[in-house]
């Protein structure tokens, strides 16, 4: 398996009750490195930017005021198969379909408020990782 590069968001309902150690320790225990990372506070516009994609459904604007509610971990996560192996620990967006041990089923609140963020293809991920990151930020 090919080593790759993803983007993951730790969400504000996960700082904001101080888990952002705990759910970087899954990911460095399911053996993905940490290459980039900052906490940052994203205005609603930002976040309109960043998920631009689902602008035409129905929770973007709850999405977007809820990403702007407080301070985000945005990190580049890589690994051997790291997308997979992120959105794995992250597990189902849903936390009661969540596995048991994975990061939603531990932490999340509810599907709004999921606790975390991870790219679901190379291409987002390459695009996700430009929108937060330069090159000179990314040091394996």
């Amino acid at each position: 398996m090919a080593i790759e590069r993803t983007l993951s968001i730790i969400k504000p309902d996960a700082t904001k009750r101080n888990l952002t150690g705990k759910i970087i320790a899954k990911f460095e225990d399911a053996g993905l490195r940490v290459v980039a990372q900052k906490r940052i506070q994203l205005t609603k516009a930002q976040a309109g930017q960043f998920y631009e994609v689902h602008k035409e459904r129905p929770f973007y604007d709850e999405l977007c005021e809820f990403m702007a509610s407080g301070p985000v971990v945005v990190q580049v996560l890589e690994g051997e198969g790291a997308i997979a192996k992120n959105r794995e620990v992250m597990g189902a967006t849903n936390p009661a379909d969540a596995a048991p041990g994975t990061v939603r089923a531990e932490f999340a609140q509810s599907v709004g408020e999921n606790s975390v963020h991870g790219s679901d293809a190379p291409e987002t991920a390459a695009q996700e990782i430009s929108f937060f990151f330069s090159g000179l930020e990314i040091v394996g």
